[in-house]
């Protein structure tokens, strides 16, 4: 649902970025790259079936590139997801590996941020929940964070959640 105003996310503590994406670099070669892109949704179902795993939300763009960025509460969570031996990550890793390898059918890349509380700035206007809005609360833009630097200063003056 579309929300017809200023809007910014907050996120309680520290959280990871997670980018990761393909690139499909030959065409023709279906049986390459194909099975890259089918290896990602068993991935985010078993991720969603299970949020005490650590993903938050995601959001992934389609193209010769393909990109999809994660939020995550935490790079320990992340990590332990990648290499977990009950997860749907590493078969789909080495499946990767012997059918393609470094032959340069098809590219694949990761970028990780952690990012900690109160380190980040963000804003949606006219806007369904969307990246960090989905992973975490949306509130309308008030006067004393009406801009970038105002919200980057309010979140350094959060004195953070009381225990």
């Amino acid at each position: 649902m579309i929300q017809p105003e200023r809007m910014h996310a907050s996120l309680d503590g520290d959280f990871v970025v997670f980018l990761i994406g393909m690139r499909i670099n030959r065409f023709w070669k279906i049986h390459k790259w194909l099975p890259v892109t089918r290896a990602m949704p068993r991935m985010l179902k078993e991720l969603a079936q299970q949020p005490e795993l650590g993903l938050l939300s995601y959001e992934m763009w389609f193209g010769r590139t393909l990109i999809m960025v994660q939020y995550w509460r935490s790079a320990e969570q992340l990590l332990a997801y990648a290499t977990s031996k009950d997860a749907a990550h590493l078969p789909a890793w080495k499946a990767f590996n012997q059918a393609v390898g470094t032959n340069g059918d098809v590219g694949i890349w990761h970028e990780t941020y952690r990012i900690a509380a109160g380190a980040s700035e963000n804003i949606y206007v006219n806007m369904p929940p969307f990246g960090l809005g989905r992973a975490g609360t949306l509130r309308p833009v008030s006067a004393e964070r009406n801009s970038a630097r105002q919200r980057f200063q309010a979140h350094s003056a959060d004195p953070g959640p009381t225990p």
